[in-house]
């Protein structure tokens, strides 16, 4: 399980074999940095780009970014070279295509070994019939993270990804609700349009208010957005910071329900205060 106040407002997407964007993602403004091996690599640079992706990890300087590494899946022919690699110089996470069956977790989990988290992409139909399962298996193979890969699964059910994922509502929902019930952490699907500020804006906030961690995206350019939107904010600390000291008043000690700024506060908010401050937290130390 994942420590549930790390981070992962935003996680960037960028080809492994692109040496520019590897160098710039070190000083970007990210939780997770992730080298793709996968859908943003051809064919002909899968060899390329996983011994470039191993160099980067030797390399380090990513800070306080987690360091994962999709790669392709076993079924291909380049998904074993991927893992075997990684098994010798492990990245802080391996981010899996496709996951689609209750035991491909602890399939992947043996290639790769005990050392680095194992992040999961949630794609498919089938992955969706199957998340019950495939989550009463996560803690044995130190699955922590799901990645929403909308792309991908909107061509599957042949529906329209638009901004507002009406289509995608109750999958995300659902995806969410998994994540929660395992302890898991759970980021949303990229944003296509690197133009469209607006639609970007609002389908992060929609993804804050489902419960999303955060939100992979595609470009430097969008880094700014997602961070707004999955951070606490000053509204929010305010109150937590109000709710905290409410109850830590001595005239409220033992109390289960206070009224706070008129009004009535549990102990569940109190437990939402504190989440908020330990977040808000963390993310000023990750752009400290």
């Amino acid at each position: 399980m994942t420590d549930p106040i790390r981070p992962l407002r935003s996680a960037l997407y960028l080809p492994a074999n692109r040496a520019s964007a590897v160098a710039k993602a070190r000083s970007a403004d990210c939780d997770a940095v992730i080298l793709d091996l996968e859908d943003a690599v051809a064919p002909d640079a899968k060899a390329e780009a996983r011994a470039a992706a191993v160099a980067a990890i030797k390399e380090g300087g990513f800070g306080h970014r987690v360091l994962v590494v999709r790669v392709n899946a076993l079924d291909t022919e380049w998904g074993a070279a991927d893992l075997a690699a990684l098994g010798h110089c492990p990245p802080d996470a391996v981010l899996v295509p496709k996951l689609c069956h209750p035991d491909e977790a602890s399939i992947y989990r043996a290639q790769i070994g005990d050392g680095p988290e194992l992040w999961a992409m949630l794609e498919t139909c089938i992955a969706f019939t199957q998340l019950g399962a495939i989550n009463a298996k996560a803690a044995s193979a130190n699955l922590t993270t799901f990645v929403m890969g909308t792309n991908d699964l909107a061509l599957e059910m042949r529906a329209k990804l638009d901004t507002g994922r009406a289509a995608f509502l109750p999958l995300l929902a659902q995806a969410v609700i998994h994540a929660r019930a395992h302890g898991l952490s759970i980021l949303d699907g990229v944003f296509n349009d690197i133009a469209d500020v607006g639609g970007l804006t609002q389908q992060c906030q929609q993804g804050a208010a489902m419960g999303f961690d955060g939100k992979t995206l595609i470009h430097p350019k969008q880094l700014e957005t997602a961070n707004a939107a999955f951070s606490p904010s000053t509204d929010e600390v305010t109150t937590a910071q109000s709710i905290r000291d409410a109850f830590a008043a001595p005239e409220n000690a033992g109390k289960g329900v206070i009224k706070v700024d008129g009004r009535m506060t549990e102990i569940l908010h109190l437990r939402e205060a504190e989440r908020t401050l330990a977040l808000d937290a963390a993310t000023k130390r990750n752009t400290a």
